[in-house]
């Protein structure tokens, strides 16, 4: 159904998109003020649903690459995703009926409705990850045989690069060497398709999951309630430990933020330690060294206090932190979405286990808080 998106839809979108962030996607705050900056100025956003989009329509994603901690002091001057779009219209020969968003981190959240408000082109409500992901080629589109190319690439000066690769894998390698040269991020137009295959392939509703989940969040803020078990209760997702960040190994490598969080366990998990490793996105969580969630699923640090969530370059030491893990979607659950996202695939000796399995038989809580699931997030 088609509606309208206005500031504050864009302020809950925005605190959602950085939890399906699972710890990366980089932190929506610049992207949400250009969001609102440009609704201010040209109005409010059309959001469509992928139903809504012709079969034979063509739809473009609008998103950023590179590393998050280098977002963070050098800042999107604003014209990028207007450079790339244009650019794109020339290799289409014409202007796409709608543009949409990669994944749900927090600024590719954001990026899409830049466009939409300054351009006036209605945003579908759908994303190719359900959550973020490091790698360009870890798209529904991609595991289902579409191709993300011509991708291009802007910076803030204005240079673009044009990307034809054989495949989606040289696609990631030679857009990630390009932004390298431009400064360590770029903003891409790609994984241009049809309304069918977005229907058929994209994954429906992640902008107004994003939306629902910071609304629940602002609103058990207001409401004095805890803002973890609304976020839990929204994503069916699990809490995994309650600690003190006590040492955090972050770099910059490769245009990848690389690393590890180390968290001491407070309350019911005083005495135990969780280690987080990250690639932009926490990729797995070891409790005492034993895994209790890998990608495709998510692992989520919310602020113990607020719910408010913490990107891997926002970790500190001392934070106090509830880690969650929350369901991927099921498209990544399938042999050719592990061969892609799974933990194997980023170097861990270790089989992918959905959250649901693994809280049952750890006993981890969902929302109720309680240790008692029904095995699908839902308290028992």
């Amino acid at each position: 159904m088609r509606r309208r998106i206005g500031i504050e839809d864009i302020e809950d979108m925005a605190l959602g998109a950085t939890v399906l962030g699972a710890g990366g996607g980089g932190d929506p705050y610049v992207g949400k003020l250009m969001v609102i900056e440009a609704i201010r100025k040209y109005g409010d956003i059309e959001l469509i649903s992928p139903d809504e989009v012709p079969d034979d329509a063509t739809v473009v994603v609008s998103q950023m690459m590179g590393a998050p901690t280098i977002m963070v002091e050098k800042v999107c001057s604003g014209v990028e995703p207007m450079v790339t779009y244009d650019e794109m219209v020339k290799e289409l020969g014409e202007e796409p009926y709608a543009i949409y968003a990669v994944e749900a981190g927090g600024v590719n959240s954001m990026i899409p409705f830049i466009l939409g408000a300054t351009r006036q082109i209605p945003v579908v409500d759908a994303d190719l990850m359900g959550r973020a992901f490091p790698e360009l080629q870890m798209t529904t589109l991609g595991i289902n045989g579409v191709k993300g190319m011509p991708a291009v690439l802007a910076d803030e000066k204005g240079n673009t690069v044009t990307v034809r690769a054989v495949d989606d894998v040289w696609l990631e390698r030679i857009a990630r060497q390009a932004t390298s040269v431009m400064g360590g991020y770029t903003i891409l137009a790609s994984y241009q398709c049809t309304g069918r295959q977005l229907k058929e392939f994209g994954i429906h509703g992640t902008p107004t999951l994003c939306q629902e989940i910071g609304r629940t969040l602002r609103e058990a803020r207001e409401n004095h309630t805890d803002p973890i078990d609304a976020v839990l209760e929204v994503t069916k997702g699990f809490r995994l430990f309650k600690g003190k960040v006590v040492d955090v190994d972050r770099k910059t490598d490769g245009m990848f933020v690389r690393g590890q969080a180390v968290v001491d366990g407070l309350d019911d998990d005083k005495g135990s330690q969780l280690v987080i490793k990250f690639q932009n996105e926490n990729i797995i969580a070891l409790k005492d060294g034993e895994p209790v969630c890998t990608a495709p699923d998510l692992i989520v640090s919310l602020d113990a206090e607020s719910g408010t969530p913490v990107t891997t370059e926002g970790l500190k030491y001392g934070a106090r932190v509830v880690v969650c893990g929350l369901p991927c979607d099921p498209q990544w659950r399938t042999p050719q979405g592990l061969k892609v996202v799974g933990p194997r695939y980023f170097g861990y000796d270790v089989d992918y286990v959905p959250i649901e399995e693994r809280a049952a038989a750890a006993g981890l809580s969902g929302a109720c808080g309680n240790g008692k699931t029904d095995g699908e997030g839902a308290c028992a």
